[in-house]
């Protein structure tokens, strides 16, 4: 039984911690020696109810918790900061307790990672989850031409080319990295492991979904930043225009006001449209009035890597998706599997023509049971968990490269000499 080590920027009290951290972990912890350190919000810190609940939770598991405090302010210097803790506390534990594995969840994470192997000689894995240096750019946060793209940019460079296995969430992303030209000489070990799903809360309700009822569209999650939020709300029109009595419920959390000025903008009736909030488990259960599911997002460079949460979900409840092109491997797995339709451009002339394929679509007989089945082969949270395991086993056998690296311009001997005199004591701080 291996010890790993999963670092986390995302804090475990988060709902995609919940969602796609927690869930792993419980299924790894069957056989490997679980260790994770986490960045909390301090918001999330101070429910000490949920605190505790999530600490019985994991010690039921055997998963050793390690949380340290998330800073966001000022934001390079907050940063620099919980690395310096993670580095500190991560070395701690790979000493104290012979830990061989370091799984990095994306590019953070993966600064502690990468340093830990250097000190050490961890087998380190990079689950990269996203370009997510292009991401902060084509979201308009940073310049291309800035320095803190160029520096994440570099720092992808030294994860791809470091990493004992690289966990990329779409087959898109690994051919576009294979033709990086640095990765030529060094190709690292590529695996293909999509978001996860928890197919046990995310299933159909096969007396529900054959009851009579308008035909109903559903819409799950954020409407900014990379939806294509007027592009969905223009399909539903078209498909109102050819069904009457189709209905809209969006499932959203804290942004109806912004909702609701959208549906007027196109000129839709607000007697149509179910605007609500649910949490994790509700939206489950809320999915069973949903006959349709249906988003865009931006095909942007970034997208190449996304494989979004939301498909797993609506598949895994029995209903089809409208969807785009151009992100991760969504379009080829809907039309491929027959599970949905996915529009190659955002013209009427496609929308209308892919409309009428889909509402086509629907009215198959088997078009549940293929949704669920597709769910089960793609995003089944233990079929993905078996896979990482494979990761972890993998990684046990691997040659170490050089000991010889890069530690954020930080001489190692100092890392070596400070973490030493400071572990304990951070650590038992950090924790009470």
């Amino acid at each position: 039984m291996a010890s790993v080590l999963y670092i986390s920027y995302d804090g475990l009290m988060e709902p995609l911690g919940q969602s796609q951290v927690l869930r792993y972990l419980e299924g790894l912890s069957l056989n490997h020696k679980i260790w994770i350190i986490s960045f909390e919000k301090e918001g999330d810190l101070s429910d000490y109810d949920k605190l505790k609940s999530l600490k019985i939770n994991l010690a039921k598991r055997k998963i050793n918790w390690i949380y340290l405090k998330y800073h966001k302010s000022p934001t390079s210097i907050a940063t620099l900061f919980d690395i310096l803790s993670g580095i500190i506390v991560g070395l701690w534990l790979v000493l104290r307790h012979d830990i061989k594995i370091v799984h990095a969840r994306s590019y953070v994470a993966s600064v502690v990672a990468l340093t830990l192997k250097k000190l050490t000689s961890v087998s380190y894995i990079f689950d990269m989850r996203g370009f997510w240096p292009d991401e902060r750019v084509d979201g308009g946060l940073w310049l291309k031409e800035g320095y803190l793209y160029r520096i994440s940019k570099w720092f992808e460079r030294i994860f791809l080319t470091n990493a004992d296995e690289v966990i990329s969430l779409t087959h898109a992303a690994v051919d576009t990295m294979r033709n990086f030209p640095y990765l030529k000489e060094c190709m690292p070990n590529f695996k293909v492991i999509t978001t996860c799903t928890d197919l046990d809360l995310f299933k159909s309700n096969s007396s529900i979904m054959n009851r009579k009822r308008p035909l109903t569209l559903g819409y799950v999650g954020s409407v900014g930043t990379w939806y294509l939020f007027n592009e969905t709300l223009s399909c539903y029109k078209i498909i109102k225009d050819i069904i009457p009595d189709a209905q809209l419920h969006i499932i959203n959390r804290g942004e109806h006001d912004y909702i609701i000025e959208c549906l007027n903008n196109m000129e839709i009736d607000l007697t149509s449209v179910v605007i609500k909030t649910e949490d994790h488990i509700r939206v489950a259960r809320a999915m069973e009035l949903i006959d349709i599911g249906i988003f865009m997002i931006k095909p942007m460079y970034s997208k190449i890597a996304s494989a979004p949460t939301k498909l797993g979900e609506f598949l895994g409840c029995g209903i089809p998706c409208l969807c785009n092109y151009g992100v991760g491997d969504m379009g080829q797995l809907v039309e491929s599997e027959r599970v949905g339709i996915a529009l190659n451009g955002f013209d009427d002339e496609e929308k209308i023509k892919s409309i009428r394929r889909l509402l086509s679509l629907i009215n198959e007989p088997d078009i549940n049971k293929r949704c669920r089945n597709t769910a089960l082969k793609y995003f089944s949270l233990v079929l993905d968990s078996l896979k990482i395991a494979l990761v972890l086993n993998s990684s046990i056998s691997c040659i170490y490269r050089s000991l010889l690296g890069i530690l954020l311009g930080i001489g190692i001997g100092w890392i070596y000499i400070t973490v030493f005199k400071c572990s304990k004591l951070i650590f038992h701080k950090l924790n009470g």
